[in-house]
């Protein structure tokens, strides 16, 4: 059983955490879809269905794991223009600026990334996981989404700042 309710706003104090059918907090509250949204669910597949509608009816492994490389590869667009969008970009060569800016519908693969734009990066078309070399460099300039399962997925969109997911302590 999940909870979603609207946000406030940044000048109102935060709703009231509601409680799950067993009167218990939640385990997991995600704040998401540009901060309108607060999701609270006691399981990490059921915030990934906040994500991804229709996600709780996919009948495999593999379609979940689609699923979630699809919202990883939507997330990176998204984030990697947030970090493209300032002063930071006039900032990069031709070159970076084009491996910034490109599009997405082949992984980005330089060897080496030092650029001052932060690269996201996609695991699941990387070694180990998948055929391409990740790009050595400052560990700073790479922002990593791993759908690899639902928790993975999660932590590393909090990482990448597309949402914030916490958990409850105890829990």
């Amino acid at each position: 059983m999940t909870v979603i309710i609207r946000n406030t706003s940044a000048m109102e104090p935060p709703p009231a955490a509601p409680v799950n059918g067993d009167g218990r907090p939640y385990r997991h509250e995600m704040i998401y879809a540009g901060g309108t949204y607060r999701g609270y669910a006691d399981d990490a597949a059921e915030l990934v269905g906040m994500l991804i509608p229709g996600y709780a009816a996919l009948a495999t492994d593999g379609e979940r794991a689609t699923a979630r490389v699809r919202l990883a590869l939507d997330l990176q667009v998204r984030v990697q223009a947030e970090l493209a969008a300032g002063p930071l970009l006039d900032a990069c060569g031709e070159t970076e600026r084009a491996v910034v800016l490109g599009a997405r519908h082949e992984p980005p693969a330089p060897a080496r990334w030092e650029a001052p734009v932060p690269l996201v990066l996609v695991s699941t078309f990387y070694e180990p996981a998948g055929a391409l070399p990740r790009p050595s460099g400052p560990a700073e300039l790479q922002v990593w989404l791993d759908p690899a399962d639902d928790w993975t997925l999660l932590t590393s969109l909090h990482t990448a700042g597309a949402i914030v997911v916490g958990t409850r302590a105890g829990a």
